[in-house]
């Protein structure tokens, strides 16, 4: 049987490709420690995803609760199944720009050097295998900030004139701007990444996602986006609106149509490539757009404040351009939109969250 290394198995894009690749018959080994609820708390274990997974696939699914830094560990896994494995999906990693400088060195450690350990072992133990790393706008730090941008009444748009236009491609600069450390990690091993590709002639890919986002997301405030409005609707906590009036623009692409570009990578694999990836000109909203999208769908008013102080790196208007994927795998198509995701995130994860919802909240 050939095999998928999936790391961050139990996470939400690790999940939907271990489901994805389980599901076409490929045996799964998942590297996931859970390391979710150590970064955000037991809300955001993904503990309950792991026994989803183990249900689902069966014998298919072998999990190993590794931890990415673990070199040796890391190695041992590709060793006891080297020539059989065929692709490895990189998504562990710390997320969150604000945890990151709470422990910069454990956020470089995991991004960063667990990233080079999972190159290390894919090239020593399975070199011919695709090598898929899911990484991050935030590699281009604030520098999207400095485009020409207007503020609307719920949303910051950019100039219709100009070249990104219609979302950010990958030729905008990394330089020069500020990444916080998160980024940083994230630029770290993106291009190593890249490096291994283009030194070592493997088929390896960065996909540069924005708002990556389902109803497996274990949301939290600090990492979630679109999940944790939604949570927030259903259960009656309080949302926290950070800077830029709430008129940030983010692209939402649903994890599903994420793993279906992943399959595209696979089945015809290119040597370092890079894509931006996301919902771009089709799936996008503000912060006060979500919200308010999220309140209609749940029927439920969110309780939110506004601080004006923004996050450090945060991006003002992030809509990717999806055109140089789309040229290379050009039967790839986005199928869901920002409400289409919010629907979903309500219809599978409504009567789990509410349990969550106080009594003094509750109709």
């Amino acid at each position: 049987m050939s095999l998928a290394v999936i790391t961050g198995s139990t996470g939400l894009v690790g999940s939907e490709a271990a489901s994805h690749f389980g599901g076409l018959g490929m045996g799964v080994l998942g590297i996931d420690n859970d390391m979710r609820k150590v970064f955000f708390g037991s809300e955001a274990s993904t503990a309950w995803n792991q026994s989803r997974l183990e249900k689902a696939l069966g014998g298919r699914y072998r999990h190993h609760s590794v931890d990415i830094r673990d070199r040796e560990g890391v190695d041992g896994v590709f060793a006891r199944h080297q020539g059989a494995i065929e692709l490895v999906i990189h998504t562990a990693a710390q997320p969150s720009h604000d945890w990151a400088a709470k422990e910069p060195t454990t956020d470089f450690d995991i991004n960063a050097v667990g990233t080079l350990n999972v190159l290390e072992a894919t090239r020593v133990h399975a070199p011919g295998a695709v090598f898929i790393f899911t990484s991050t706008n935030k590699v281009y730090g604030d520098l999207p900030n400095s485009l020409p941008l207007k503020e609307l009444e719920t949303r910051w748009e950019i100039d219709p004139e100009h070249t990104y236009a219609n979302g950010i491609r990958e030729d905008m600069s990394i330089d020069r701007c500020m990444h916080s450390l998160f980024g940083a990690s994230k630029v770290a091993a993106d291009v190593l990444v890249q490096e291994y590709g283009r030194y070592f002639g493997m088929r390896t890919a960065c996909f540069r996602g924005g708002t990556l986002t389902g109803p497996l997301h274990s949301a939290t405030e600090l990492h979630g986006f679109l999940g944790y409005v939604m949570r927030c609707a259903i259960t009656g906590a309080p949302y926290t609106v950070f800077g830029y009036k709430g008129k940030q623009v983010r692209d939402a692409i649903h994890s599903l149509d994420l793993i279906k570009a992943f399959h595209e990578f696979f089945r015809e694999p290119r040597v370092a490539e890079v894509y931006n990836i996301g919902g771009g000109r089709f799936s996008n909203a503000s912060v006060l757009e979500a919200i308010r999208l999220s309140e209609e769908i749940a029927g439920e008013k969110i309780a939110w404040t506004y601080r004006d102080e923004s996050r450090v790196g945060d991006h003002i208007w992030w809509i990717g351009d999806n055109g140089r994927f789309e040229s290379h795998y050009p039967e790839w198509r986005l199928e869901y939109d920002v409400r289409r995701i919010l629907e979903e995130i309500h219809e599978l994860n409504a009567d789990r969250w509410s349990r969550d919802r106080p009594l003094t909240a509750q109709r």
